[in-house]
């Protein structure tokens, strides 16, 4: 599936402040290396079926197993693993015996304490891995996990490293130290990274597999088609502490364009993200933030929600709002599947402009038969022209006013809004009453 760095960014897949990506909320990974490999799965939706449903597999099988995994494989041993080849150490025998290696250990002792405190984790790594091993060779595996067991079996299939593993690392000789370090160093170096590789991937995978456990995720039902549809139930967005959910359903059958409407702060634009960030999970072979859910494999997603001017460039909001549109139309034209999501479109220009624009658009894209569109606006005005259209379908955010207080229910309803409070929360958040004092 195909996204940008602008829809990636306005889902907040990624965030400059971390803790408010969807990143941070699925990571659960216990090593840099298995930080960095889960960094690039949520970059890199998959592009089929078959690759989605097998990472499906490999993730539900770690939510099975997620109890028992080994934790001999720290972050400590990793790194401690893989700066071993950075450093110096003054020259040792190939072959050593208990003569050389204790005069070794005297006259050289700090370079053997290293080597002997890397022997001891690299024990703790490779028993770490067999664990694993043994964990998951009588499942029934995804080939990605199979893949995977394979070849650790084969990089630990060595007579030096079944040995190393059977030792106790209390009671290891300066032979054996010296022996075992300059295997590690002149002979298995390449097989520690590849061994370090892997596992960052296990760990990654791991991670969503703790996370789908944590969040209670579904695994949406995914498949081929020419005609892009979603359904879900019990949808939310996984980010908030108490979400609300929804039931949604856009499909041509059902109608593709979704036109939503309400008042600021009635959900809206959470709703525009739950929805892009479930399509966008199912795409990475993720569980999703629903009860269930169903949809077509889609070519690609984009978002028009967070747009900015541009003062370097000197381009307005309202310039960079019309380029967006532009791009995207030239984008889905290609006949493939597409979502789209708009947040209040027309910002910025006037009510009049925004109107005229707004309609123009909407009645462009929804010619558009193989994409989904999800748009919001606070124009209600212009629903009333777009009712004779059979293909949009028209929900709204209820926002009911309390004396003075706002409520908001969150709650999906079918029609348009005819909710006008500006004036009410500006002068709920006292700004009406600083203005009269001035």
């Amino acid at each position: 599936m195909l996204v940008d760095k602008t829809t990636l960014a306005d889902l907040s897949i990624f965030h400059s402040e971390e803790e408010q990506s969807v990143f941070h909320h699925l990571n659960y990974t216990q090593t840099n290396v298995g930080r960095e490999y889960l960094r690039h799965l949520l970059g890199a939706p998959l592009g089929s079926i078959d690759t989605i449903l097998d990472t499906q597999k490999t993730i539900q099988l770690l939510q099975s197993v997620e109890k028992e995994w080994p934790i001999a494989v720290t972050n400590g041993t990793i790194m401690v693993m893989e700066r071993f080849y950075e450093s110096q150490f003054s020259k040792f025998a190939h072959q050593p015996n208990a003569v050389n290696a204790q005069f070794y250990k005297i006259f050289y002792n700090p370079d053997y304490s290293l080597l002997r405190y890397t022997v001891e984790h690299a024990i703790d790594f490779t028993r770490g891995l067999q664990k694993i091993i043994d964990l998951l060779q009588e499942r029934n595996l995804s080939k990605q996990l199979a893949g995977w067991i394979t070849r650790i079996s084969m990089l630990l299939n060595k007579e030096m490293v079944k040995e190393m593993m059977h030792e106790d690392k209390k009671t290891l000789s300066p032979v054996q130290v010296l022996r075992y370090g300059g295997f590690i160093r002149f002979h298995y170096k390449s097989q520690v990274f590849e061994l370090a590789d892997i596992y960052s991937r296990l760990d990654a995978y791991l991670s969503l597999a703790i996370a789908c456990t944590k969040y209670n995720f579904c695994f949406p039902e995914i498949q081929a088609g020419t005609e892009p549809y979603i359904k879900a139930k019990g949808l939310n967005h996984m980010m908030l502490t108490e979400p609300v959910s929804y039931d949604i359903e856009i499909s041509r059958e059902k109608k593709n364009f979704l036109f939503l409407t309400g008042a600021n702060m009635a959900g809206k634009s959470t709703f525009i993200k739950a929805v892009g960030i479930s399509a966008y999970l199912a795409h990475l072979g993720m569980g999703v933030p629903a009860r269930e859910m169903q949809l077509s494999m889609l070519d690609g997603m984009l978002s028009n929600i967070q747009v900015v001017d541009n003062i370097i460039k000197g381009e307005s909001f309202f310039f960079n709002e019309v380029q967006r549109i532009k791009n995207t139309i030239e984008k889905i034209s290609d006949g493939k599947n597409w979502l789209i999501l708009i947040d209040e479109l027309f910002k910025g220009t006037n009510q009049q402009d925004a109107v005229k624009c707004s309609i123009t658009v909407i009645e462009g894209l929804r010619k558009m038969q193989n994409a989904l569109f999800i748009l919001s606006t606070h124009l209600y005005e212009i629903g009333a022209d777009l009712r004779k259209y059979d293909n949009i379908q028209f929900h709204y955010f209820e926002t009911a006013v309390e004396g003075d207080q706002l409520m908001f229910s969150y709650q999906l309803k079918d029609g348009i809004s005819n909710d006008r409070l500006g004036y009410l929360i500006l002068k709920k958040e006292g700004v009406v009453d600083l203005l009269e004092k001035l």
